[in-house]
């Protein structure tokens, strides 16, 4: 029996109004961040989930919030759902370390994969975590509707796993994934993957 899982990226954090790389540091959401993730609990108000996933990141916690208490669901954490670690990039702009290092800078925009930011995860090591944490989410929860919370570059790298797309074209082909917007996913029991939506407003949904 297949699952639907809702991904969502967490509401806006200070360093990502900033186009700050966040990874595993743990930010607080903007304002801004805080109004997404309560558009997203309207949203599940009026489309109810079986169950609630998300990383342990506190900015992912806090997004899902407003969701939990819509429904009366507490969130069940998942480490394998954390943000990919940016090594030296952390709390930085690719713009700053372009200035100090504008070849290596080419070459991870040439490819993010191969020329990862020093310091930083395997990026191939990140999908494949994320991926084993979404199977391990839809196993538990077969033919249900399960809402994750996770972040912008470690689900982009999952989907681009699970869809058969090259991981190292995962910022070409997804450039990126809207703070608090809803992409729908529905996991098969074989562990293949179908992509029905992709990066929908949650305010698009609700009456």
């Amino acid at each position: 029996m297949s699952t639907t899982l809702l991904l969502v990226r967490h509401g806006q954090t200070v360093w990502h109004a900033e186009n700050r790389y966040a990874g595993i540091s743990d930010i607080d959401l903007t304002d801004s961040g805080r109004t997404q993730a309560d558009a997203l609990g309207r949203w599940a108000a009026a489309h109810p989930v079986d169950a609630i996933w998300t990383s342990p990141l506190s900015r992912a916690v806090a997004t899902a919030e407003p969701a939990c208490r819509a429904l009366g669901l507490t969130p069940q954490s998942e480490p394998h759902l954390r943000e990919c670690d940016f090594g030296i990039l952390e709390g930085r702009t690719l713009a700053e370390f372009e200035a100090e290092d504008p070849e290596w800078a080419a070459a991870y925009r040439a490819d993010p994969v191969e020329h990862s930011f020093p310091g930083a995860e395997d990026p191939l090591a990140a999908a494949a975590r994320g991926v084993k944490a979404l199977r391990g989410i839809a196993a538990a929860h077969p033919g249900e509707r399960v809402l994750v919370v996770a972040h912008n570059t470690l689900l982009r790298l999952v989907l681009c796993s699970l869809l058969s797309i090259p991981v190292s074209e995962y910022r070409r082909v997804l450039p990126r994934l809207r703070n608090a917007a809803i992409s729908e996913l529905r996991m098969n029991p074989d562990g293949s993957a179908a992509l029905l939506s992709l990066n929908v407003p949650c305010e698009a949904h609700v009456p």
